[in-house]
């Protein structure tokens, strides 16, 4: 049989040193490792919704503004809407109908009618003298309906009164009216023909 080929010592010990060295890294990145906090699943936050570009407003916007009846509504079904000047932007006004609030802009329409407008274009209210009404511009359905501000109560009472007299005016009789027009020009028919009336 041959004998081996005889390996140096020095290359023994090269091999061991480096055997050591790569075991001491991996035993050091292991314990590295487990050093390190285990990882957490992470949540995202909800995305905030981008709030609308606001332009400053006009002087028809600032004059509808101006005609808005601002405070509580009491609606059917025993639902509140309320409404209020925005302390950020002058000339707006904050909607608010159980937990939803929108940012609306006022408008004077041709009729009359104060119109706030979403400036997200997802709502809209209608203001009349009567009452008010809440729009979901998308589903075009109502959110709530015949909602009254004290001050479209106190423009009804004032309403009613007038209807009321106007109706009264009206229903006099007309034999009353024609005798005391009658009544007027009687004494000058009961005079001669051609005779001046007597002196005082």
């Amino acid at each position: 049989m041959s004998t081996p080929f005889p390996v140096p010592k020095s290359l023994l010990r090269a091999s061991a040193v480096a055997m050591l060295c790569t075991f001491g890294a991996v035993a050091s990145s292991a314990a590295a490792d487990k050093s390190k906090p285990p990882p957490t699943k992470s949540s995202k936050a909800p995305a905030k919704p981008v709030e609308a570009q606001i332009a400053e407003a006009g002087p028809e916007q600032q004059q509808a503004a101006e005609q808005v009846f601002y405070g509580p509504y009491q609606c059917e079904f025993n639902q509140t809407v309320e409404i209020e000047k925005n302390p950020k932007h002058p000339a707006y006004v904050d909607v608010k109908a159980g937990k939803s609030s929108w940012l609306m802009k006022p408008v004077l329409s041709s009729t009359g009618a104060i119109r706030l407008e979403d400036v997200n274009g997802g709502a809209l209210m209608v203001q009349i003298a009567s009452k008010s009404m809440l729009l979901n511009t998308k589903t075009a359905q109502r959110i709530v309906d015949d909602c009254v501000n004290p001050k479209q109560r106190e423009l009804m009472a004032v309403m009613a009164q007038a209807k009321a007299a106007a109706a009264a005016a009206g229903a006099a009789p007309e034999s009353s009216l024609l005798s005391g027009a009658s009544a007027s020009v009687a004494p000058a028919a009961a005079r001669p023909t051609g005779t001046a009336p007597a002196a005082e």
